[in-house]
């Protein structure tokens, strides 16, 4: 199984770990287009402030930020795992898991990332901020530059099973699952029952607690129908929309009472 996460836009700090290696990064494949993305972030950051945080979208109080980004190449880097906060990541609670589901979040969970394109969680990262909305000066979109490089590493990575999307859409558009993989890919949406409405914050939060429960239960599904099959032996309560056509992904709707 692989599951697709969105990253957060709040980080950890960096911390005093070794600089970044791209080339120890996972998905060999990303390598050039990680890099360069990261010279031009950190040329543009390195130059006029005002305009770095036009680009980046960054507030007056974020401007500590474009600092960060200029020094990524001597910054010290931690497990992604380690940076990525926010609702999801606090309800996914990586480093409370024990030692046979931290082993399983390292095989299955793929981070997106429009500086990285895509880590495990175990990939050695520095603190950043660039959302893949972001249009660079001279690569433009970062959801258009990665397409082409994703469409090629992607694939591999998803291997022969399970593919869990649970990207945000600006994130989903970086890389579309076609053809067979589509096939065996879930899409889940967490709506409030009631009202059949997302909400933003409760969404983010059963994502991560969805995936805590797979890992935690060792739950190792090999197709969307296993899936649904999983998440309702935890307890959730799951609607199903199966594929339209061949090649194309599942949607799964979770229902939620409570908002919390």
């Amino acid at each position: 199984m692989l599951v697709l996460l969105p990253p957060s836009e709040g980080k950890a700090s960096s911390g005093r770990g070794a600089p970044l290696k791209l080339e120890s990064l996972s998905l060999p494949g990303l390598t050039e287009a990680r890099a360069a993305v990261l010279g031009e972030l950190v040329e543009l950051c390195a130059g006029d402030e005002d305009k770095a945080r036009e680009v980046l979208g960054l507030s007056e109080g974020l401007r500590g930020e474009v600092a960060k980004n200029a020094g990524l190449p001597s910054a010290g880097a931690r497990p992604a795992g380690e940076i990525y906060t926010g609702v999801l990541y606090d309800a996914l609670g990586l480093a409370s898991l024990d030692a046979a589901a931290k082993k399983r979040a390292a095989r299955s969970l793929l981070v997106f990332s429009g500086l990285w394109g895509a880590v495990r969680v175990t990939d050695r990262i520095p603190s950043y901020r660039c959302s893949m909305g972001v249009k660079l000066p001279g690569l433009g979109a970062l959801g258009g530059h990665w397409r082409t490089p994703m469409a090629a590493a992607l694939p591999e990575a998803a291997g022969d099973g399970l593919v869990l999307d649970l990207r945000s859409s600006a994130y989903a558009a970086a890389w579309k699952p076609k053809g067979e993989v589509a096939g065996r890919t879930a899409s889940v949406r967490v709506l409030h029952a009631p009202t059949r409405k997302v909400v933003s914050h409760f969404n983010k939060a059963t994502k991560g607690r969805i995936v805590r429960s797979l890992l935690t239960a060792g739950a190792a599904p090999k197709d969307p129908a296993g899936l649904v099959e999983a998440l309702r032996d935890l307890g959730y309560v799951v609607e199903v929309e199966p594929p339209k056509g061949a090649g194309k992904p599942w949607m799964l709707d979770v229902l939620v009472d409570e908002v919390h």
